[in-house]
């Protein structure tokens, strides 16, 4: 995805969440004035803005602006598309693939815009959980399909680079809807195609 451009930075924003960090590298010991962190403080505003980008975009909306009629009425399943997140408990990224299926009713969707929901949501303060079920709850109300099937497999750096230090762990999360939840044949198919 495209960083954002300047013109999409809030300047007041920005200006704030600088003077912070600009605080905050003093607290940790660092001097703020030196070269190397001139710029640091602007440079993290911006990329916590960028990081964020997700709270002020509209899943649904992003959907709905390439909605078709169709009458394929089989899996739709978009695998591995890359995911990045920031954990909201320690600001730390988190990062893996996500898996989208669903089943038209009638309507289908841009195979991109499948991505664009992942990355709207992933790009707001997560937890992993939560993810999983805004993307299903999303393509769900926004195309009412037969079902969708939503799994997340993501690598936590707040488990790899502090606390327990673990880093082959993956956390895995799944969210089912309609038929994916009430035929386990349906279910079963989507997880042998992510295999």
């Amino acid at each position: 995805m495209a960083y954002l451009r300047e013109d999409e930075y809030e300047p007041q924003v920005t200006e704030e969440i600088a003077k912070h960090v600009k605080a905050i590298l003093g607290l940790l010991g660092e001097d703020p004035n030196r070269e190397g962190l001139l710029k640091t403080p602007e440079r993290v505003a911006k990329s916590l803005q960028y990081l964020t980008k997700g709270y002020r975009e509209d899943g649904e909306a992003i959907i709905r602006k390439a909605v078709f009629d169709e009458q394929y009425k089989q899996m739709v399943l978009v695998k591995d598309i890359d995911l990045y997140s920031t954990c909201e408990h320690h600001m730390l990224p988190f990062i893996g693939k996500c898996h989208v299926a669903y089943i038209p009713d009638g309507k289908i969707t841009g195979l991109s815009k499948i991505a664009r929901v992942v990355e709207t949501y992933a790009r707001r303060l997560q937890v992993q959980e939560r993810l999983t079920v805004q993307i299903r709850d999303c393509i769900q109300e926004a195309l009412h399909p037969l079902g969708v099937a939503v799994v997340i497999e993501a690598h936590h750096t707040c488990m790899q680079l502090r606390g327990v230090e673990k880093d082959n762990a993956i956390t895995t999360t799944s969210a089912f809807s309609g038929i994916f939840l009430s035929s386990s044949r349906t279910r079963n198919e989507f997880l042998n195609l992510i295999r």
